[in-house]
């Protein structure tokens, strides 16, 4: 049985998320304790607590100790199946951390695996489901992988009630090099809103196009209505081999202005560094290119404590090797895979 500190690194619950995932599709039985260990609120909350029953779901795992505010699991996985699942949060908690670990779980399923998510869709302290849509899957299609994304429902605090529905055929990773942006293609995004009046998104999207001045920019209005109202504002920079990414959640008290303004401020660092990738698709990417038959690479504007906990989580389950050199201003990742099968 394989044992993790789940306090290692940054020691949250992107340890346990990608722990079960990639014990699922290792076939690698796993105990994981600490965790959550270095938050606020150590164990497991219901939006982790969603993400390892969903992947226990996908390959008929046998769970111990997963319940609402443990500390220490294990999880012995079976062969994942793929198949149709609904997970539901049950709260606000994030759709896409139940999607980081469940599509990461469901590269090698035996056939296409096909979720339904129902919680938040736009939360703080996790990715939008836009940034899934915008920048996650079309990195993930330049590598092969066939994962399509609907947003059926939009989420927010406190009462989610927002539905995903994701679809992923089976397919095994090619290396993905991405040492040049290549020339910017398109700029754009989504300014979202729910229950709240119609000029909120307007004024999010007219703070972008003031912050990015001289910038030509696609952005969209999106109204609905739901359990909880809410806004924000997703934006994409695509350039021939990439896309980078940012994003601003609203506040109840925070002017629409400021949500706009940071987002358009998020992105631009993006844009003004040298990165290739955003320092938030790097450490949900590199498990992908360890799986790889060859090696990858890229380049981000910072190495943060989320990439080398991930780096170094990955290589306790898969043969591979991270080499990280300072270029220019940012600093170079390079994915060297030296066993193509992921163990099963």
């Amino acid at each position: 049985m394989l044992e993790i500190d789940g306090s290692y690194g940054e020691g949250g619950g992107q340890i346990l998320r990608s722990a079960v995932a990639l014990s699922a599709l290792t076939g690698q039985e796993l105990r994981i304790s600490n965790i959550r260990a270095k938050r606020d609120r150590p164990g497991l909350a219901a939006q982790h607590l969603a993400a390892v029953r969903g992947v226990a779901s996908l390959c008929d795992a046998e769970l111990s100790r997963a319940e609402v505010g443990s500390t220490e699991i294990t999880f012995s996985p079976g062969k994942v199946k793929g198949g149709e699942h609904r997970i539901d949060v049950g709260t606000a908690g994030s759709v896409t951390l139940v999607l980081q670990a469940c599509l990461l779980a469901s590269v090698n399923a035996e056939k296409a695996t096909e979720l339904e998510v129902i919680g938040g869709t736009n939360v703080r302290m996790s990715p939008p489901a836009d940034y899934y849509s915008n920048v996650l899957l079309p990195l993930l299609s330049r590598m092969g992988m066939d994962i399509k994304l609907e947003i059926v429902q939009r989420g927010f605090y406190p009462r989610g009630g927002g539905r995903v529905r994701a679809a992923m055929a089976p397919s095994a990773p090619g290396p993905l090099v991405l040492e040049e942006r290549g020339d910017l293609v398109e700029m754009g995004g989504t300014s979202f809103t729910q229950d709240l009046p119609d000029h909120v998104a307007e004024r999010m999207s007219h703070a972008v196009r003031k912050r990015l001045l001289g910038e030509e920019l696609r952005i969209r209005t999106e109204r609905a209505s739901g359990a909880s109202p809410g806004a924000g504002i997703a934006l994409y920079a695509k350039f021939r081999n990439t896309v980078l990414g940012a994003d601003a959640l609203g506040e109840r008290g925070v002017p629409s202005e400021k949500v706009g303004e940071s987002a358009a401020r998020r992105l631009w660092e993006e844009l003004d560094g040298p990165g290739t990738l955003d320092v938030h698709a790097a450490d949900q990417l590199v498990a992908y290119m360890a799986l790889a038959g060859g090696p990858s690479s890229f380049v981000v504007r910072e190495v943060t404590e989320h990439l080398r906990t991930q780096m170094w989580l990955v290589q306790q389950f898969l043969d591979v090797k991270f080499e990280v050199s300072k270029a220019g201003r940012g600093h170079r990742v390079e994915v060297v895979p030296t066993r193509t099968s992921p163990g099963r």
